[in-house]
């Protein structure tokens, strides 16, 4: 046979061998859930102590802030951000016939791109406020402004800017409502790094123009993302620039009395904020009985574990220095209020 005849036939062998070799599998992305049932996700309450909320589930090595649960208990909502906030969305879990779904994207996100983040639900669930830097008519994507969703059966219908007089062309976030429906969020002036505590009350059908709150309130020197409890009679406030502070941003807790007047600002102790974990992301739960709050802690690493194999594990892991949930017994709020206002 020719060589020429050769070439052509070599070439024809390997050509029918490569068409009849299929493509390999893509790796596949599915990671089986846990069998949860029970309040919370089935997790153990916790004590004095804070620990992770829901490790492997909520708390992953992402960097995961934000909590907001519904009235019943049945629906857990948090968020994740990839990429210094490139991507940020809010999740959401529901238990469903006695067991807990595994978390997705809540379906009135708005993509790839946008930042929504920060949810919060009103007193009866029907509502849920979070921030949005997603376009608003003329308004560019990126000026964060409060939005809100409301029900629709059993999901969510399309959410709508929330509007004057609550948002600005500065920016505005983390809300947090009252059982009456007060509107309490954070605002700071466009172009401005300052953020300020307002609260606007409902009525009439409508919020009503934001007041500033005073300074017990807006404390330090600067602050973010306060929550306030459903009865108004506490705020805790993420604060900055503060003399008794463990690190650059800790925890406080401002208490109301009867006259809407607000205590100094207590710190909230040494197992909340600590030394190289800042947080500025606070939450109780519905019924009161739980605090969570967002911490940037780090585990520590035993020389024995000094090794490549044991950091990628770290990174993947909460306790890798990003942002994890953790949650603890809020029985210690009403012991500091008793000291803070002992006649309320």
């Amino acid at each position: 046979m020719k060589l020429s005849s050769i070439f052509r036939l070599t070439l024809i062998l390997v050509t029918f061998s490569i068409s009849c070799t299929h493509p390999p599998e893509p790796t596949s992305t599915k990671v089986s859930f846990p069998d949860l049932s029970g309040p919370y996700l089935g997790q153990q309450l916790p004590d004095t102590l804070p620990v992770l909320f829901a490790p492997g589930v909520v708390s992953t090595g992402m960097f995961t802030r934000d909590v907001a649960i519904s009235p019943d208990g049945k629906e857990v909502y948090f968020c994740v951000a990839i990429g210094n906030y490139t991507y940020s969305t809010i999740l959401y879990t529901r238990e469903v016939d006695g067991k807990w779904l595994a978390p997705e994207i809540v379906p009135f996100s708005g993509g790839p791109g946008i930042m929504d983040f920060e949810p919060a639900l009103s007193a009866d669930g029907s509502k849920l406020f979070f921030l949005s830097n997603r376009p608003d008519g003329d308004e560019p994507v990126g000026d964060q402004d409060i939005w809100v969703v409301e029900r629709t059966g059993d999901g969510w219908g399309v959410p709508r800017n929330l509007g004057e007089p609550v948002n600005t062309d500065g920016g505005e976030f983390f809300p947090s409502l009252t059982q009456e429906g007060t509107l309490y969020f954070t605002r700071n002036a466009k172009g401005s790094g300052l953020n300020q505590i307002y609260r606007s009350r409902w009525a009439e059908g409508a919020f009503q123009e934001p007041e500033l709150l005073p300074e017990h309130v807006n404390c330090g020197t600067n602050r973010f993302n306060a929550f306030v409890s459903p009865d108004e009679s506490y705020m805790i406030v993420p604060a900055a620039g503060m003399a008794d502070a463990f690190d650059g941003v800790d925890y406080y807790i401002v208490f109301r009395d009867h006259d809407d007047q607000w205590s100094e600002p207590v710190n909230m102790g040494a197992q909340v904020n600590q030394d190289n974990a800042r947080g500025w992301s606070p939450y109780v739960s519905p019924d009161g009985n739980h605090f969570f709050f967002m911490a940037t802690r780090t585990n520590e690493i035993e020389a024995a574990d000094w090794n490549y194999a044991y950091l990628k594990q770290l990174n993947n892991s909460p306790g890798n220095g990003y942002a994890d949930i953790y949650w603890m017994d809020a029985g210690f709020i009403r012991r500091l209020k008793d000291k803070v206002l002992p006649e309320n």
